[in-house]
This record gives C-alpha cells, sequence and structure tokens, in this order.
C-alpha cells in the first residue's frame, strides 16, 4: 500500500515545489513550521508530511553526508547537501548527541584524525548507526589541492571534507571503533616508544659532559621503571583475552619478533580485517611507491601510510631479525644483489609482516625454511 494510502484526512503530503497547494494561512503557517523543524533536525526536505493528529508519519528523508573539522573544544560541522547552515558544536556529548540525533539514518560523516580529539565524535556517531571515515589528514590535504581550493579555515574545512565523503565515500575505509583495550594497548605502546626516545635523546645530550655521569644514570634506571610497568600493563591486557593471548605468544615464534612487535601486530590485525598479506603490508606503509611517467622510471619510495609506530616496530624486527641464522642468508642474498643495508632491511620487515599477516589469519607455524626457498 502507498504511503498517500495511509495518510488520515489529518495528514496531508507536502512536496515542494507544489504548484496546486492550497494557500491558507493555516496551511502555509503549518508548512513554515515544518521546514524550520526539519532544517532543526539536518533534514533534507525532499518530502515533509503535515500532521495535525496524534499519530506522527516517518519523514522519508535522505542520506546526508557531513564534514567535521575537529578541534579540542568546537567541531564545525557542514552537509554537502546544504541541508543546514554551517555551524559549530561543542566537543562535548550531550552537544555532539543533540546534532548527530538529528541526522537521518544511514547518513555518512568524515573527519581527520586529530589524535584524541575526534575520539569523542567518531564513537557517538558510530554508536548511533553512521558511517564513520576517520580520514588521514594528508589526504584530505591533498584532495583540498586537487579540487582547487585556496584557502584554509574550519568552514573551508569541514566544506570540503562533507564534499570528499560524498564523492569518494565507495574509496575510503568505513572507520572501526577499537575496544577499551585495543585502544589502551595502542596508547601504551606509543607512550612506550616515545619515552624510549627521551631516554636516547637525554643519553646523547649529556655524553661526554664531566659531573653527569650519575644523574645519566639515575635518570636512565627512571626510565626503564616506567617502561618496565608499561610493559607489564600490556601484557595484563594481553592476558587478559585468551585468544589475544595465544596470538601474541604465536607471532612471538618469528625470529626477531619480541612481544611488545607481537603485541602491536595482534593489535592491529584483530581490529582491522584485511583480505590479504598485501593489503596488511600497504596499511602499514611499508609498500613501494613507484614514480613512472612515459619512459621515466622513478625511484621507488616508501608510502608510509598508515600507523607509524607499528612500521618502526617491523624495521626494529628486521633489524633484530637479520642477526640470527635464519634471516641472515636471506638479508646477505639481497645484499649481494647490490641493494642497500637499509633496502634490506626494509625488505625484511616486509616478509615480516605478510609471514605474521599469514600466521594470524590462518593459524599456520612459522617455518624458517620458507624464507630462503627458491633464492637464486
Amino acid at each position: 500500500m502507498s504511503a498517500s494510502a495511509l495518510l488520515t484526512e489529518r495528514q496531508t503530503p507536502i512536496e515542494f515545489p507544489h504548484p496546486h497547494h492550497p494557500a491558507s494561512m493555516r496551511n502555509l503557517a503549518a508548512m513554515t513550521a515544518d521546514l524550520t523543524a526539519s532544517s532543526r533536525r539536518c533534514v533534507h526536505p525532499s518530502i515533509v508530511y503535515l500532521n495535525h493528529g496524534r499519530d506522527i508519519m516517518q519523514i522519508q528523508t535522505q542520506v546526508l553526508n557531513i564534514g567535521a573539522d575537529v578541534a579540542k573544544d568546537e567541531i564545525v560541522v557542514a552537509c554537502s547537501e546544504r541541508s543546514f547552515p554551517v555551524r559549530k558544536l561543542a566537543n562535548q556529548r550531550t552537544a555532539l548527541l543533540a546534532f548527530l540525533k538529528g541526522l537521518p539514518t544511514g547518513s555518512r560523516i568524515g573527519m581527520e584524525s586529530t589524535g584524541i580529539y575526534n575520539e569523542l565524535f567518531a564513537s557517538l556517531a558510530h554508536k548511533l548507526g553512521f558511517i564513520v571515515f576517520v580520514l588521514n589528514p594528508k589526504d584530505a590535504r591533498h584532495y583540498a589541492k586537487g579540487v582547487g581550493l585556496r584557502g584554509k579555515t574550519d568552514r573551508v574545512d569541514a566544506e570540503m571534507l562533507a564534499r570528499m565523503i560524498a564523492h569518494e565515500h565507495a574509496n575510503l575505509h568505513i572507520w572501526i571503533p577499537p575496544t577499551p583495550e585495543q585502544r589502551e594497548i595502542d596508547r601504551l605502546i606509543k607512550r612506550r616508544a616515545k619515552l624510549s626516545s627521551l631516554r636516547q635523546a637525554l643519553g646523547m645530550s649529556l655524553k661526554g659532559l664531566d659531573g653527569f655521569k650519575t644523574d645519566l644514570k639515575t635518570l636512565r634506571m627512571r626510565f626503564d621503571q616506567v617502561i618496565a610497568h608499561i610493559d607489564q600493563r600490556v601484557k595484563a591486557l594481553i592476558d587478559a583475552n585468551p585468544d589475544r593471548k595465544e596470538h601474541v605468544m604465536h607471532l612471538s615464534t618469528i625470529y626477531g619478533v619480541g612481544p611488545v612487535v607481537s603485541a602491536a601486530l595482534v593489535n592491529t590485525l584483530e581490529r582491522v580485517p584485511l583480505k590479504n598479506a598485501d593489503a596488511f603490508v600497504a596499511f602499514t606503509g611499508l609498500d613501494p611507491r613507484p614514480d613512472d611517467s612515459g619512459q621515466h622510471r622513478g625511484k621507488r619510495r616508501l608510502s608510509k601510510r598508515g600507523p607509524s609506530e607499528l612500521r618502526r616496530l617491523l624495521y626494529l624486527a628486521a633489524l633484530s631479525a637479520i642477526k640470527t641464522k635464519t634471516w641472515r642468508p636471506l638479508y646477505e642474498h639481497y645484499r649481494d644483489k647490490g641493494l642497500s643495508s637499509t633496502a634490506v632491511i626494509v625488505i625484511l620487515a616486509r616478509r615480516i609482516a605478510r609471514t605474521a599477516w599469514s600466521m594470524y589469519t590462518y593459524k599456520t607455524e612459522f617455518d624458517p625454511g620458507r624464507l630462503t626457498k627458491g633464492l637464486t
């Protein structure tokens, strides 16, 4: 049965524009009220029903594409369909929920990754059933240049993101929210990396200075204590989940992969489903980027997309792996071909990533013999 057949005498559909709609003052006032309400709800007024009785019919709406420029205290939102004017929202739960509940079901929301500032908006939108895209700021910047934007303001960025989502959503990865445990493990691993970097920088800055040897030793011990505390917390989070613990122990059998690298690998693989090993390598940013045009064959460079800390850990795992009898022949094989040491280590890092994906996905065992199989 059509929607018009279900309408009661007190429910009259209005389609805009309508050349023969009654022009009484009562109907004009009702039309204005419904348009104002639909604007507040961020609903495109393609079809709106007047409801003078107690029963309210569901309004037909279209999917909207929303762009959000996120900052610490406020979020600027824009709609590619122009269903509502560009507005500012407080980056707080109450204000964001009020905005999201007015959007049509199935709408798409895009925002740049801004560390922790976008997490609340993205999580609330995903929980309410919207399709969320958390974009790499580099991608958004290149898109803005590609469409010819000359300026950069919060409003311009929000409108650009809405336009990008409207045109490119089919080629973008939908954001998958991490569990609280996954988010904590990710943050702990990143903080650990920062502490390790500061520890090394501190040692370099005080090296060779007389009278600071004792102070440097004390500081290093304190850094080591905090890092050890982080390792204990990561281990506790892993041990709390039997499946995660099994996967971490399984990947730790790869020569060169320690507890930190295996924890980072499992934390990524269990959250982001990837269809093959090549996709995982590309996700880590270890894939070579071609630079060819006509007869020109440019130098390949890493794309360096995706999580930088996971990429760094895979590189360190490869550095450790080349010291073992298992990986050393592979390292020397590529070195004999004239590749630089750094290039070979990157190749081995990719190999470790592929091996980890295969072992995690198919639950296979690490087979050292496959590494050198087919080498000539």
